[in-house]
């Protein structure tokens, strides 16, 4: 996929600002949001910073039916209690592939656990809802804020999983693309429920070993 355009829906937070920061001078891409002034004000700021630096960038922003509508890959930078109700509002995700980086966690006194939904995984509650879409599981593992430090490099391996093969080469390939991340087959969707817990396991072990930006590396 050449001219491939990735639309990022919920694009205004650490995550997708910080891929569209790391991409949009490799690739097209599109910010969705609900708001559509302040994810076209989110790619503006973007093109600016990767010009300052040197780089010129491709990043537009509308609103989250825009983001779907235009792009080939989808990525869903959504906390988990959001899920159902954006999907439900979306339309034209049949064939797409849609890449799901979300962890459904909950917060106790004194540590994070994985909250696990009824169909197993977030990437499974996204296959049940978008039946026909192409859904991988990636990013999962990577600290939100971590993605917009641009001067710091993403040095993590990333966990890919999918029931679509095709759709997990593309995905893989995707993650490769940003300098010293590295991504790993993990193999089908029911692996997923694995890889997302992995996240509240590493927050858990940053706080208890008084550590910063924990993250995972397969070597």
């Amino acid at each position: 996929m050449v001219n491939m355009k990735i639309g990022i829906v919920g694009g205004t937070g650490d995550i997708g600002e910080g891929m569209a920061c790391r991409l949009s001078h490799k690739y097209e891409i599109i910010l969705g949001s609900r708001n559509e002034e302040k994810a076209c004000k989110a790619s503006e700021c973007t093109v600016e910073l990767l010009k300052e630096r040197g780089l010129k960038a491709c990043c537009l922003g509308g609103a989250n039916q825009k983001a779907v509508d235009e792009a080939d890959i989808i990525v869903l930078s959504l906390p988990f209690r959001h899920l159902e109700s954006t999907l439900e509002c979306l339309t034209g995700l049949e064939n797409k592939i849609v890449i799901t980086p979300i962890n459904p966690m909950g917060k106790a006194k004194d540590h994070f656990y994985y909250d696990r939904p009824e169909e197993g995984s977030a990437a499974l509650t996204v296959k049940k809802l978008l039946p026909e879409s192409r859904v991988v599981a990636a990013f999962n593992n990577i600290a939100a804020h971590k993605w917009k430090i641009l001067d710091e490099e993403l040095d993590y391996s990333v966990a890919v999983c999918s029931d679509d093969e095709e759709a997990k080469k593309i995905v893989m390939n995707l993650v490769n693309d940003i300098p010293k991340l590295k991504a790993f087959d993990a193999g089908p969707l029911a692996v997923s429920s694995i890889v997302e817990s992995i996240t509240p396991l590493v927050l858990n072990i940053a706080k208890y070993s008084k550590l910063k930006d924990v993250g995972i590396q397969f070597k």
